[in-house]
């Protein structure tokens, strides 16, 4: 009991059946289910019995899990249904952050949730022992409790929701941007340490821009990927050769914006079915790339120099290969991801001249991707 009574922070008459069952869960399930008996009985003592159904419901569990044959569904589904726990996810697909993981403001929303649950099993508006039995119209109400108060505004006008997501973003931008300086750093630590620093190709860059120039007023693939890597659908083309053709390199290494065409319905996106065309499949690509494999495949192209293989096959075992990131060791399936990432990257830098039609990389390719990168992970200004 006292173990309990800690763990919830709360006087035994004020127990719950959440408190309860987070504790019977906090130590291994044999030995929570030789305490259960004395536990049900000081619990009676205390003058809050909880309820038959709860006791039942906590030994089928215990045991479940001792038996090793309980999912950590069942185990989740189960504390549920105490009537208190908020669900981990709602049928529009909010998630909670798991406890450890949960910012001030996540720990702060969930804390109110769970109180706003606790006045609803006081009012008897919420019956755990109905939760527990199953009772699917039950899990809807309850489901759909939550999901009004998570988007209704507190009194201070935050939408509990929404809150909570945006920190979570905010965790994630601020995670991008300490992996995108680290990156940046060692990029640039890598290329100072280069024996013979690349020239500026000045007659390949003055072509690559003018061929540029004329794909990125084309309509279709390749242009409109192009186009919303560079972030040009809403901003206009620059005028230097030099600026034109980083843009569109760094915009392949972080995208600056997602395709706009009117060609793309809503119906494309929300049609689960449907095959995804090679804009969408590409820019997915170029999204799923980690800082970590860019910079091991561009810094082994900049220390071999022009006239390498740079195609997909050969970058992803550079990478596998690479001493610049710590990499586990690789298996086929491993490359075969890294190749299949890297496939669209590749087409996409014949387009600029950083390869040539033989995947070998162009003395502009060796000058332009380590400052495509460098632009990509600066910061914006």
């Amino acid at each position: 009991m006292d173990f309990v009574c800690t763990q919830a922070g709360r006087p035994v008459t004020a127990l719950t059946r959440r408190d309860v069952a987070r504790a019977l869960l906090a130590v291994p399930s044999g030995v929570a289910l030789v305490a259960l008996p004395d536990l049900r009985r000081a619990m009676m003592s205390a003058g809050n019995p909880l309820s038959r159904p709860f006791w039942e419901s906590a030994k089928a569990t215990l045991r479940s899990i001792e038996s090793g044959v309980a999912t950590v569904g069942d185990v989740q589904r189960w504390i549920e249904s105490t009537g208190t726990e908020p669900i981990l996810m709602t049928p529009s697909y909010f998630v909670w952050p798991e406890e450890n993981e949960r910012g001030p403001v996540a720990a702060e929303m969930f804390a109110r949730l769970v109180a706003f649950l606790e006045e609803r099993v006081v009012s008897g508006e919420i019956d755990p022992d109905v939760l527990a039995a199953g009772d699917p119209e039950a899990r809807r109400a309850y489901e759909e409790l939550q999901e009004h108060w998570l988007s209704t505004p507190l009194p201070d006008g935050r939408v509990p929701g929404l809150a909570v997501s945006d920190e979570q973003d905010e965790e994630l931008f601020s995670a991008w941007d300490e992996e995108e300086a680290f990156a940046l750093s060692e990029l640039r630590r890598i290329i100072a340490g280069l024996p013979r620093q690349p020239d500026l190709p000045a007659d390949e860059l003055e072509a690559a821009a003018v061929r540029l120039r004329a794909l990125l007023a084309l309509p279709g693939y390749p242009a409109n990927v192009l186009r919303a890597c560079a972030g040009f659908e809403e901003q206009p083309m620059p005028d230097d050769d030099r600026d034109l053709w980083l843009t569109v390199a760094a915009g392949i290494v972080g995208p600056v914006s997602d395709l706009l065409e009117n060609g793309d319905l809503l119906e494309e996106f929300v049609d689960l079915d449907g095959e995804i065309g090679m804009e969408d499949a590409t820019l997915a690509h170029l999204h799923a790339i980690q800082c970590a494999d860019w910079l091991a495949g561009v810094a082994a192209l900049a220390r071999l120099g022009p006239g390498v293989l740079a195609s997909p096959e050969r970058i992803a075992r550079l990478i596998a290969e690479s001493e610049d990131i710590d990499v586990d060791e690789q298996d086929g399936d491993d490359l075969g991801a890294t190749e299949g990432l890297f496939a669209p990257v590749v087409s996409l830098w014949g387009y600029l001249g950083i390869v040539d039609e033989d995947d070998v990389l162009t003395p502009l390719g060796w000058w332009g991707l380590p400052k495509a990168l460098e632009r990509a992970w600066s910061p914006a200004e």
